[in-house]
C-alpha cells in the first residue's frame, strides 16, 4: 500500500508591529514543520491588503498595532471579505473589553502570549478548521461575562451610550441631550465602572455585546 500522503501544512500570515515580536514568532513557528508562513505584516493596514493577495488559512494577529488601524479592526476588515481566512488573535490583552471587541470583530480565537508553544501550534491548526480556540483564562472571562448579571445603567447613562454608539464626542453629546460636558464625563466614568471598560469603543463594545443599547 502507498503511504498516506502528508496534509499540507497550514498557510499562515503573522501581524505583529514589533520586528522582535515577528521574528521569534517566525523562528517558533518554522519549528512546527506543518505550519508555512505565507507573510508577515507590521501593521493593520499591512494585514488586510496581505490577506487579500497571499490568502492564507490563518492570521495570526496582534491587538495593539501603533499608528493606524488596530488589530480588532483589521480583523473586521479581513474577515468582511470573500473567502477570509480565519483569524487568531495572539495578545497580552485580556479584558473584557479587548475580548469582546475581538470576538465581535469575527476573530476565531483568542490566545494570550503566554501559551505554550505546543498550544500555539494546536491553535492554528484548529483556527484552520474553523474551530474557535481560546486561551483558559480568556475562555473564564467569557464564561463569567455570560453568567454576570447584566449591569443597570440609569436611563441618562443609556442615552448617553447611544449617543457614543453614534460616534458622538462630548460636546455633541452634551449639546444632544441638553446637559453640560461636565456632567457627560461623569456619566461616562459611571458607565466605564459598570462595564468594566476604559474606552469609549470598549463601552459600546460590550453595550452592544449584552444588548444595552435601545
Amino acid at each position: 500500500m502507498n503511504p498516506t500522503p502528508a496534509p499540507s501544512p497550514v498557510r499562515l500570515l503573522v501581524c505583529d508591529d514589533h520586528a522582535v515580536v515577528r521574528a521569534g514568532l517566525l523562528a517558533l513557528l518554522a519549528s512546527a514543520g506543518d505550519i508555512e508562513v505565507v507573510g508577515e505584516a507590521s501593521s493593520g493596514e499591512e494585514a488586510v491588503e496581505l490577506a487579500a493577495r497571499l490568502a492564507p488559512q490563518v492570521v495570526l494577529m496582534d491587538l495593539q498595532l501603533g499608528d493606524g488601524i488596530d488589530g480588532v479592526e483589521a480583523t473586521r476588515r479581513i474577515t468582511a471579505a470573500p473567502d477570509a481566512p480565519h483569524v487568531l488573535v495572539l495578545t497580552t490583552y485580556d479584558t473584557d473589553a479587548d475580548i469582546t471587541r475581538a470576538i465581535g470583530a469575527g476573530a476565531t480565537g483568542y490566545l494570550l502570549k503566554a501559551e505554550r508553544p505546543e498550544e500555539l501550534f494546536a491553535a492554528v491548526h484548529s483556527a484552520a478548521q474553523g474551530r474557535t480556540v481560546l486561551s483558559p483564562p480568556v475562555a473564564s472571562r467569557v464564561m463569567a461575562q455570560m453568567r454576570a448579571p447584566a449591569p443597570q445603567l440609569t436611563e441618562r447613562e443609556t442615552d448617553i451610550l447611544a449617543q457614543l454608539a453614534q460616534g458622538l464626542g462630548n460636546r455633541e453629546i452634551a449639546r444632544a441631550l441638553f446637559i453640560s460636558e461636565a456632567t457627560v464625563k461623569t456619566h461616562l466614568g459611571r458607565i466605564y465602572d459598570k462595564l468594566g471598560v476604559d474606552t469609549r469603543a470598549g463601552a459600546v463594545a460590550v453595550a452592544k455585546e449584552r444588548r444595552l443599547l435601545r
